[in-house]
């Protein structure tokens, strides 16, 4: 069975794309920055946490064949009042968390010569910006850009990288948001879910999703 690590698994739509990839058969390697029942448990933000706990994952269970990098936090505010701490930490925890967790992983799976899979998730204000977030738009077009650039040098290895860019999905990060305005701005009219975005990376762990690499794909009911 194919082992597929999911970072941010524990709520939202990390826990909808483990479940939604063990129903298809993929051994779900769970994580959490916190302990309560995953399967791995660092801060993807501490580099050398990270790489201690994946390298003795690895060392104990082989290369996975794939990865989903989905943990992440906002700390949305107007950017005349963003303090330095919360651009560090959304770009630290957003973004850094793509070298500091694929870093690990990414020769192994190599060695292992058996292709792969690697779904990042972004954002759309990562794709087209908002207002209130440039720390966290700034964070997810670097994870595209970065995206991008690693699927060209693993693409001869079979292993792919692609971006999923969700809209507003119905998670505890939308908690507190002006709903009916924003969804004015949604052509669907309606949020979307989590397990909407879990299918789209289901499909791209698929055997039919082996020729799709270095894409972003949008789920987001139309805004963009």
């Amino acid at each position: 069975m194919r082992k597929v690590i999911v970072t941010g698994s524990s709520r939202g739509i990390g826990k909808a794309i483990a479940e939604t990839l063990r129903a298809a058969n993929y051994e779900v390697v769970t994580h959490s920055v916190k302990s309560g029942g995953t399967d791995l448990v660092f801060d993807v933000s501490d580099r050398e946490a990270a790489a201690a706990a994946l390298d003795t994952w690895v060392a104990a269970n082989g290369a996975p064949y794939g990865v989903v990098l989905n943990a992440g936090i906002a700390a949305d505010s107007a950017f005349p009042a963003m303090s330095g701490d919360d651009w560090d930490r959304v770009l630290r925890t957003d973004l850094d968390a793509f070298f500091n967790v694929l870093k690990p992983l990414v020769l192994p799976m190599v060695q292992a010569r058996a292709g792969g899979r690697i779904v990042v998730l972004s954002s759309v204000s990562g794709v087209v910006g908002n207002r209130g977030q440039t720390n966290y738009a700034a964070a997810k077009a670097g994870l595209i850009g970065a995206a991008k650039s690693l699927a060209v040098e693993l693409a001869k290895r079979r292993i792919t990288v692609n971006c999923v860019a969700p809209g507003v999905i119905e998670t505890e990060m939308i908690n507190g948001i002006f709903a009916d305005e924003v969804k004015k701005a949604i052509p669907m009219q309606r949020f979307g879910k989590p397990e909407e975005v879990a299918a789209v990376v289901r499909f791209l762990f698929s055997d039919e999703a082996a020729y799709i690499t270095r894409q972003v794909i949008q789920v987001n009911g139309g805004m963009f």
